[in-house]
């Protein structure tokens, strides 16, 4: 077995067998793409099967001269999932990045907004232009639903329920949760698509779909990274931001001001309730309040 074929057949069963994104399965694939980069330009030829641990070591040795701790340990991470695939087809007897460890990575707070650098944000957006009602749509969606920009530029029509006050997200894994939706949030959807939605001429196949680009397509991730970009500069805002900032910002503000931890994962669609207790670093006088209002001793 070549890697090519390899790595096609690892990408098929991420797919289909673990139900992965093509986010998270391209992601995967560039860990391997980058080992069979080194074989290359180092002239070794090994196959997928046949290579040592002592090669993959080499490997992660260059890896530490190009890269911080945290890109080495994420690609070891996938490049040990691609082995253990090759180990669970018997093409392999062993996986040869079992022994070897990751580098130690700090764990990393993620960046949040205020309510008043939010507000900012969406104050800069020109409703005057026909795209402003919807760019003020979507960030009120990011912030007021926790939504990742994946879910966020799949959102469809039939995905809103706002008679019951939820909209149906599709997370990772294809796996779907239902997501509270405040008045104001569907107010600020249903201007975007009674105002400028509904005049578009939108393209077969997009008829379902919530946000829409000036073509009448599905919006691109690389588009919602623009429009928060291009608002971050015009406000003045000085923190470097993505769409996930306003996702961390969503679950940040619930826990301060008093929300479950269990209810904040089901909204996020954390798999792990681990993966939320992230939030809880950000802000330890929620602890704090936590033991002052229900610990016996009090």
């Amino acid at each position: 077995m070549n890697w090519k074929n390899a790595l096609k057949d690892y990408r098929s069963y991420l797919k289909i067998e673990r139900g992965l994104s093509e986010n998270t399965i391209t992601n995967y694939s560039l860990d391997v793409e980058k080992l069979m980069k080194w074989l290359e330009e180092h002239e070794i030829s090994v196959s997928p099967v046949s290579i040592s641990e002592e090669v993959v070591q080499q490997f992660i040795y260059s890896l530490a001269k190009k890269v911080n701790s945290r890109s080495q340990a994420r690609i070891i991470s996938g490049l040990r999932g691609f082995f253990s695939y090759l180990v669970f087809e018997d093409y392999r007897k062993t996986n040869p990045l079992e022994l070897i460890e990751s580098p130690k990575t700090g764990r990393k707070l993620p960046d949040t907004l205020s309510t008043e650098e939010i507000d900012s944000l969406i104050a800069a957006i020109d409703l005057s232009k026909p795209e402003g009602e919807r760019n003020r749509a979507i960030l009120e969606t990011l912030y007021g639903c926790g939504l990742r920009v994946s879910e966020l530029i799949d959102l469809r029509l039939s995905d809103l329920f706002f008679a019951e006050g939820f909209i149906k997200v599709t997370g990772k894994g294809s796996k779907s949760r239902f997501v509270p939706i405040a008045e104001a949030t569907q107010k600020y959807i249903n201007l975007y698509r009674e105002q400028i939605r509904i005049h578009q001429d939108i393209q077969k196949g997009h008829e379902d779909t919530l946000f829409l680009n000036r073509r009448g397509r599905k919006l691109t991730r690389a588009m919602i990274f623009t429009i928060i970009r291009q608002l971050s500069e015009a406000s003045g805002l000085k923190k470097k931001i993505s769409p996930h900032t306003f996702r961390h910002s969503f679950a940040t503000h619930l826990l301060e001001n008093g929300a479950d931890l269990r209810a904040i994962q089901q909204m996020l669609g954390h798999e792990s309730i681990t993966t939320t207790e992230i939030y809880v670093h950000l802000d330890r006088s929620h602890l704090r309040k936590v033991m002052e209002e229900f610990h016996p001793r009090r």
